[in-house]
């Protein structure tokens, strides 16, 4: 284990899963989102997280996704590795495969399936760190896992050495606040990273370090600009681009779903031709209502210039 891993800071996309099929990784089209995102000036790269439909994929599928990843940055940022997992045997061995390629750290959310009370989570992860190959960055999703880490529970475990750092997608901005706190009270320094990219000036406001932000994969240079204003006290920046941030959030408004906002962001990148917007049962990808919808949010996005370059296919320039 890195004794001295690097603090987590800044803005680490939550990188999509780009599927040929529900078994098959478009590997081609990973090395574009990734040389995208670096081209952006990320500060990392997070994969098999939500936004990478990773309970939807399978062990083998995972595994590949994380060799990948790590072969493409060749070290550029550090890279960290979603294990949330409901058996400890397959969130180890994932675990392990991430230390074997040098990942930063490991990222965690209480296991899901099981309704479990505090107690649980905490052993859940006891049991985990005194068996983990790789630092750990604590993952509070309560929308998926539904439960959330509570307050004592985060106090227990920030104390643990492994623990390097915490990232919260409740959208809350009052479980925010708390774990700021904590980290004040109990860990100076501790970073402590928001989800959702519309709660990014308000989470840094209250203390937060940067944020793990879906729209980053699209959009990273805006996030990273974003970010380095909030960082720097710059509130004209900040004004400016959080503008642009919510001409972002409109991608995430087709369709009547809570998935709506992966399947935003899948359909633009297809759009785009960045990669495959096929998408792992049981979300499927829009529809043609949808499709239109994104087509023309691309059509006005496009003029400010952060999107992918569009790949034009031999037989559309001849």
């Amino acid at each position: 284990m890195n004794p001295n891993p690097p603090a987590p800071h800044g803005i680490i996309p939550p990188i999509i899963t780009p599927l040929i099929t529900r078994d098959e990784l478009d590997v081609s089209g990973l090395e574009r989102i990734l040389e995208h995102m670096v081209d952006g000036g990320v500060h990392g790269i997070f994969v098999l997280g939500t936004t990478g439909e990773t309970s939807s994929l399978s062990h083998p599928l995972r595994h590949r996704m994380v060799t990948e990843t790590a072969r493409i940055l060749d070290g550029r940022v550090p890279l960290y590795v979603g294990i949330t997992e409901t058996s400890m045997t397959e969130c180890l061995e994932l675990a392990e495969t991430a230390r074997e390629l040098e990942a930063a750290a490991a990222v965690a959310a209480p296991p899901f399936y099981f309704p479990v009370d505090q107690p649980e989570v905490k052993y859940w992860y006891e049991t985990l760190l005194d068996n983990l190959p790789l630092p750990l960055l604590l993952y509070n999703m309560p929308s998926c896992t539904k439960v959330s880490i509570a307050e004592e529970t985060l106090v227990s475990l920030i104390h643990h050495e492994s623990v390097i750092g915490f990232k919260d997608s409740s959208g809350d901005l009052g479980y925010m606040e708390m774990a700021t706190r904590v980290a004040r009270e109990h860990r100076p320094g501790w970073p402590v990273l928001v989800g959702p990219e519309h709660l990014l000036v308000e989470s840094m406001k209250l203390g937060a370090a940067g944020g793990v932000t879906g729209g980053a994969n699209i959009a990273p240079r805006l996030l990273v600009s974003l970010y380095e204003a909030l960082a720097n006290g710059d509130t004209e920046k900040v004004a400016i681009h959080e503008e642009t941030l919510n001409q972002l959030g409109g991608l995430y408004k087709f369709g009547s779903h809570p998935s709506s906002y992966l399947k935003g962001l899948k359909c633009a990148f297809d759009m785009l031709g960045t990669c495959s917007g096929y998408m792992a049962e049981p979300l499927e990808p829009f529809r043609e209502k949808e499709r239109n919808e994104v087509a023309r949010w691309l059509g006005s996005f496009e003029a400010t210039g952060l999107l992918p370059e569009r790949i034009i296919s031999q037989e559309s320039a001849s």
